[in-house]
């Protein structure tokens, strides 16, 4: 059976959730997929492109935003991370991803696009909804980083995690009033 990109992919997202960004090696998804890891630059050039994939692949997932621009953002930016806390360490990823430019799913503009339609300038837009999903990301790398320290041992009780589904939704908000202060009345 000749493997595909679908099949890289799909390999590629298991021992994501399985091990962790860390342990996703193209020697072991070669493994995974009973190939040598030589054979998987037939379908990917590099890791870092499998990475971008795979992040472009979880940005994909979640819904466009939807006007009114406020409970639709609001809306996405839940739906962005729940995608994310969907995939181990695809918080990291998707930031890494992005950072260096390799992500071809560009997570903030669709955000971008409805804020622009509310009136706010496009430049400002486009920070804004940047904003918001630095927020989205930075919030899920530490729930994420929470749930990884779990998984080796039992939290201290009197120490609360400080990323909470409250603090995530307390923060949206934030952003969406300074947003709202910036739009046109």
């Amino acid at each position: 059976m000749a493997l595909t990109r679908q099949d890289v992919l799909a390999a590629a997202v298991a021992i994501l959730d399985e091990y962790g960004l860390a342990d996703l090696s193209m020697r072991r998804l070669g493994d995974a997929l009973g190939v040598r890891a030589g054979a998987l630059y037939h379908h990917v050039p590099n890791k870092q492109t499998l990475l971008a994939w795979i992040a472009d692949g979880v940005l994909a997932s979640v819904p466009r935003p939807a006007a009114p621009w406020r409970p639709g953002l609001a809306a996405w930016a839940a739906d962005l991370r729940a995608a994310l806390l969907a995939h181990r360490d695809s918080a990291e990823l998707v930031a890494s991803a992005r950072a260096m430019g390799l992500a071809e799913n560009d997570a903030a503009a669709d955000a971008a696009a409805l804020l622009g339609a509310a009136g706010l300038p496009a430049p400002d837009a486009a920070a804004a909804a940047s904003t918001l999903v630095h927020f989205v990301l930075g919030h899920v790398v530490q729930e994420q980083a929470r749930l990884e320290w779990e998984r080796f041992g039992k939290p201290d009780p009197d120490r609360a995690p400080t990323a909470t589904q409250a603090s995530f939704t307390l923060g949206v908000g934030l952003i969406l009033d300074g947003i709202a202060a910036h739009l046109p009345r």
